[in-house]
């Protein structure tokens, strides 16, 4: 009966046009604000990018990365002995965290996807995947570094092990259940035991999505200050394989030079942040490198 009154249809159709002027006009307000939001974000990232690469450079000399780091007020020197310390803790770390991650992952995509313990397991290594490095640092603290009686290497390594194992724990799960049930049942109907299926079929269909996520740890934890202030502290001299002690790392190194009132050391600051950003930023393109090519095969 409404669609034969000329004059209801005429008034509906105001309504109608205001209610696609009303879109319109949202539709062009927000991408508006995501633009913006998107312009800042870039701006801001690329003037630290830009203040990084402006003040690292000057430092950049072959005596950076082979002379140790140089004494309050003194000219010259590097950062050799923190490179080499950040390298061993961080490898350390990574190996503690690896394995640990890895089965972890395993259980909660292949073993326990519906059971209370995989569940809790989950909450667990979320609580810890979004838990302030610094609260890690201070648990590792309270866990070796007091009863030993001092900072250490390993209390450094075991710290970055804890702040990469949540990450390389979603990420093995993650990949897992990306993995073809088919594929499963068909290792299965071989014969094959579970375990052997997972290791000969499931981890090798996802390793490229698995060895993403310890390069993204890896990347997570190269610039880790806090849990290493607390653990590893620092260590000037040069480097020795005794981890039972004060490590130079650079992290902390760049926290100190940076405060420092020596214009050598600022210097050395400056070059070290640059080091660690451009590392990381390799590690993360690196990654998305194996994740693009493991969507190619």
């Amino acid at each position: 009966m409404d669609a034969s009154n000329p004059i209801a249809t005429a008034g509906r159709a105001p309504t109608a046009s205001r209610v696609r002027s009303g879109r319109r006009i949202a539709d062009r307000v927000l991408i508006l604000a995501s633009t913006i939001a998107t312009l800042l974000g870039i701006i801001v990232l690329g003037s630290i990018l830009l203040m990084l690469i402006v003040e690292g450079v000057k430092g950049f000399t072959p005596a950076l990365f082979t002379a140790p780091t140089p004494g309050p007020g003194s000219e010259g020197g590097g950062i050799a002995n923190a490179i080499l310390g950040s390298l061993i803790m961080t490898l350390l770390g990574i190996l503690i965290a690896t394995p640990v991650g890895l089965m972890a992952g395993t259980f909660l995509a292949e073993y326990g996807r519906t059971s209370k313990l995989a569940d809790i397991i989950r909450f667990l290594n979320d609580v810890l995947l979004s838990a302030p490095s610094i609260l890690i640092g201070l648990f590792v603290y309270t866990l070796m570094v007091r009863p030993m009686g001092t900072y250490s290497g390993w209390a450094g390594a075991v710290a970055l092990a804890i702040i990469a194992t949540p990450v390389i724990v979603r990420t093995t799960e993650d990949m897992l259940r990306l993995v073809p049930g088919p594929m499963r049942e068909a290792g299965a109907a071989l014969g094959a035991p579970r375990s052997l299926v997972i290791r000969a079929v499931t981890w090798r269909a996802a390793s490229a999505g698995i060895v993403t996520g310890i390069i993204l740890a890896l990347a997570r934890i190269a610039g880790e200050t806090a849990p290493l202030l607390f653990t590893a502290l620092n260590n000037n001299s040069w480097f020795n394989a005794n981890l039972l002690g004060g490590v130079p790392n650079l992290p902390v190194m760049i926290y100190q030079f940076a405060l420092s009132p020596y214009p050598n050391w600022q210097s050395l600051a400056w070059s070290g942040a640059l080091l660690i950003t451009v590392t990381i930023l390799a590690l993360s393109v690196v990654a998305r490198f194996v994740i693009k090519d493991q969507r190619a095969r």
